[in-house]
């Protein structure tokens, strides 16, 4: 599929620093219940779908207007960012995203299925390579000494992250009220005893 698209030759000297992923700083102490731990799976990647997360859909300040486009079509980041919806363009970070998470849902799917020690474990190899790449596009937008940083972008993805972090243990906290979380990092928060029902 082509989409004649153009890539930018940036030079970056790097040093622009950004807060990254929520710490919810650890409750030291001795618990006799097992923690539980909430997880986001594919927390970066599925930041970068949904919101449509992209060189290609990002709008430079004054970009909406020049366009004319109107609020429905782009969002606003907690960053303060601007990228158009889907329905005006998608971007292709996100359908790149797509893909790779979709083929470690069928290697994954194959793998529960396998009974053979060997295949198994190529499998898994599979599944842990394809998590690392999806991973890691959120990686070189943020690696400024890299061929393609983009700020806006990784700024937007730990942005977003941050808020999902801090409402999950808002979520919590409030439904459960005999329980504390105890522990966050980036994609997860730890809560000693009980069980979860899903959010």
């Amino acid at each position: 599929m082509q989409e004649d698209l153009l890539l930018p030759v940036v030079k970056s000297e790097g040093g622009e620093d950004f807060e990254g992923a929520t710490v919810i700083e650890p409750l030291k102490g001795y618990y006799d219940a097992p923690i539980a731990t909430l997880d986001f799976s594919s927390l970066y990647p599925s930041i970068m779908i949904a919101h449509n997360l992209c060189y290609t859909t990002l709008l430079p300040p004054g970009g909406a207007q020049k366009h004319g486009l109107g609020p429905q079509d782009f969002i606003r980041t907690p960053t303060g960012q601007l990228f158009v919806t889907p329905r005006v363009r998608r971007g292709v970070l996100p359908r790149v995203l797509e893909g790779l998470l979709a083929a470690r849902s069928r290697v994954k799917a194959a793998l529960a299925e396998e009974q053979d020690p060997e295949r198994r474990q190529v499998l898994d190899g599979r599944q842990l390579a394809l998590k690392v790449s999806a991973n890691s596009i959120y990686g070189f937008t943020g690696a400024q000494a890299g061929r393609l940083p983009c700020l806006e972008i990784s700024q937007s993805v730990t942005g977003f992250g941050r808020q999902m972090i801090e409402r999950t243990k808002q979520l919590v906290e409030s439904e459960y009220p005999d329980v504390q979380v105890v522990y966050g990092d980036t994609d997860s928060v730890m809560s000693p005893g009980g069980t979860f029902g899903v959010f």
